[in-house]
This record gives C-alpha cells, sequence and structure tokens, in this order.
C-alpha cells in the first residue's frame, strides 16, 4: 500500500511539472516576443516591429495584427488564469477515473485562450477601423486626445458596473466556478475553459482597449495593465483596487479631454 501511494504521489508531481512548464513556457515565450518587438518599435524598427509600420490593410496584414493580439492577450491573461489551471488539474489529477490529466488542463487553458482569440479578431478590426479613419498614429496610438479621453472615461465607470463586478466574482473564485460548470472529459475542459475565459473577457475588455489610448505595443501600458489584472484577480483587496483604479480612469479620462478644447 505504501509504496502505491508513492507512486501516485511521483505521478501527481510528475503531471504538475509538466502543467507547470507548459503554461509557463507559453507565458514566457509570449513575453519575450513582446519585449523584443516594443523595444524595437521604440528603436530603429528593423526587426519585429518591422511589419507593423504598414498602412496597408490586405488580409496577410490583418492576420498578422491579429496573431500580436493574440500573442499579447496570452501573455497577459494566462498568468491571471493560473489558480484556476492548477486547481483544475489538482482536481482531475485526484480522480482515479482520469487517465491522462495533463491533456484535460491544456484543453482547459485552450478553451480559456480560444475566448481572448475571440477578443484578439474584434480588436484586430477595431484597429483597421481606426486606422482606415485616420485616427490611430503609426505607433498604434489613437490620435484624437477626446477619444483617448472617452476610453479612459469609459474603463473607468465599468469599473463600478454590475456587470465587472459579476465577472470578478467568477474570477476570483476559480473553486466555485469549476464546481458550479464542471464538464467531463476533453470536451468539457476545453468548454470549461470557454466559460472562463467569457467570464474574464466580460471583467477585463474595457481595460484591454486602453492599449489604443497608451500604444498598443507600448511596453509600460502592457506591463501596467497586466499588473492591474493580476492584482484584480488574485489579491485579497482586488475588487477595491478595481473600484480605485476606476475612479482614477475616470479623473485622467476627463482631464485629457479637457486638454483637447
Amino acid at each position: 500500500m505504501s509504496g502505491q501511494a508513492s507512486a501516485f504521489e511521483t505521478l501527481l508531481a510528475r503531471d504538475r511539472l509538466w502543467v507547470t512548464l507548459g503554461l509557463g513556457t507559453a507565458v514566457l515565450l509570449c513575453w519575450v516576443w513582446l519585449v523584443s518587438a516594443a523595444l524595437d518599435m521604440q528603436g530603429d524598427m528593423r526587426g519585429l516591429a518591422a511589419w507593423m509600420m504598414s498602412t496597408h490593410w490586405d488580409l496577410r496584414y490583418f492576420l498578422l495584427i491579429f496573431g500580436m493580439w493574440a500573442v499579447m492577450m496570452t501573455g497577459m491573461m494566462l498568468p491571471s488564469a493560473a489558480p484556476a489551471l492548477l486547481l483544475y488539474g489538482h482536481i482531475v489529477r485526484s480522480d482515479a477515473q482520469v487517465q491522462a490529466p495533463v491533456p484535460r488542463v491544456y484543453a482547459f487553458a485552450a478553451g480559456y485562450l480560444l475566448a481572448w482569440c475571440g477578443f484578439s479578431m474584434l480588436a484586430t478590426a477595431l484597429q483597421w477601423a481606426l486606422a482606415e479613419t485616420m485616427l490611430l498614429t503609426p505607433m498604434m496610438r489613437v490620435h484624437s486626445v477626446a477619444l483617448g479621453g472617452a476610453l479612459l472615461v469609459i474603463a473607468g465607470i465599468y469599473q463600478w458596473t454590475w456587470l465587472k463586478r459579476a465577472c470578478l466574482s467568477q474570477c476570483r473564485s476559480p473553486a466555485a466556478f469549476i464546481a458550479t460548470n464542471w464538464r467531463p472529459g476533453i470536451a468539457g475542459a476545453l468548454r470549461l475553459g470557454f466559460r472562463h475565459g467569457l467570464y474574464c473577457l466580460g471583467c477585463c475588455w474595457a481595460l484591454m482597449l486602453l492599449l489604443f489610448v497608451g500604444g498598443v505595443m507600448n511596453l509600460t501600458w502592457i506591463a501596467a495593465i497586466t499588473l492591474g489584472v493580476l492584482l484584480e484577480k488574485l489579491a485579497p483587496f482586488g475588487v477595491q483596487t478595481g473600484r480605485i483604479s476606476g475612479v482614477l480612469l475616470i479623473v485622467a479620462g476627463f482631464t485629457l479631454a479637457w486638454t483637447s478644447f
């Protein structure tokens, strides 16, 4: 009996290692690309950011911009989903009937990222529309000060809405979310992850639009929004942090808009 328990514990440790390595590697690769591309965009733009300066939108450029957004959302949002992913992994590893827990966790992560790929598609379409109407600078920042102020105000107000609170509560309570929405099998894990991604999208979409205010590839803004999302979802005072940030965003938005008159 002791030998069986030891073998089971070894298997659990190995599965945890594969999950942690897989998710950690994905986040690391995304951030390596983001940092490299952002620094190149602030420099001579002869490397990873060279293709971003095109003013001609065709299918190829649309897909490249979509890929940029998808990588950015993966790097920014996957760390905040870590508690749900690790908890889900612990649950499926503890189930003796589950023969392959690691693929289930990866399916959960894939479903989560699928929801954010949907957002990335919409963000790409919005960027295209802003570029076509001359409202976006070559540095991927809104040209209109009034529009930038409006985006800040919208994001700030949304921080206080009931929808924000409802979605954030799901993100901050992964145990309750998994228990309520549990589905068996790989397909169930994919649907569960997608549903969790939708809640996170409902929580953070307005904050992500602020990238158009500071610059889509502005590393400071990317890091600041990522940190804000992590605090909201993981810190004990996350709910209060979100509301305070909402007030600050509203003030900043009105201040910025005021300077345009």
